[in-house]
């Protein structure tokens, strides 16, 4: 839980799915942490916002991210690829939230330097469950980078 004088945790969530994304966002809502999620549905649009380009320019700089693979325009993959080559961005913890069991795709995630790979259950209350347990773990018990010290 955050301390009462900390700031809330900036998440930004990258997900096409209509769907997937409202269930997040309703998960992390109930969850005990303070959060602010951002959401975009492509890669696209991830990289605009990171870099805060076009109609990102004041976007925060997430503390953590939540990425699907399987994204228009430009994958999770060549997503992670891209941010994990760049030093002001290669900091922000990733999380891969996908439908992909694919061995290949957990393997080449770990080798772009994921920070976890998880895959998104098809029954309603075990994706609550598993988001819920990704804000346990990575909201409550990791210590994110401090983004003051990451050069923002």
């Amino acid at each position: 839980m955050n301390p009462p004088d900390a700031r809330p945790v900036e998440i930004l969530l990258v997900e096409d799915s209509p769907s997937d994304a409202a269930l997040t966002v309703e998960a992390l809502k109930a969850g005990k942490v303070a959060n602010r999620l951002s959401h975009v549905s492509d890669g696209v649009e991830a990289m605009d916002f990171l870099r805060r380009r076009g109609d990102y320019a004041k976007a925060p700089r997430p503390d953590l991210i939540m990425l699907d693979l399987n994204l228009p325009r430009k994958d999770g993959r060549e997503v992670l690829e891209e941010l994990k080559r760049d030093e002001s961005l290669k900091t922000i913890p990733v999380i891969v939230l996908t439908t992909s069991r694919s061995d290949e795709d957990i393997l080449r995630s770990y080798k772009l330097h994921a920070n976890c790979y998880i895959t998104k259950p098809v029954e309603f209350s075990k994706f609550i469950d598993v988001v819920r347990s990704v804000e346990q773990f990575w909201l409550s018990v990791v210590m994110l980078p401090n983004v003051a010290e990451a050069g923002e």
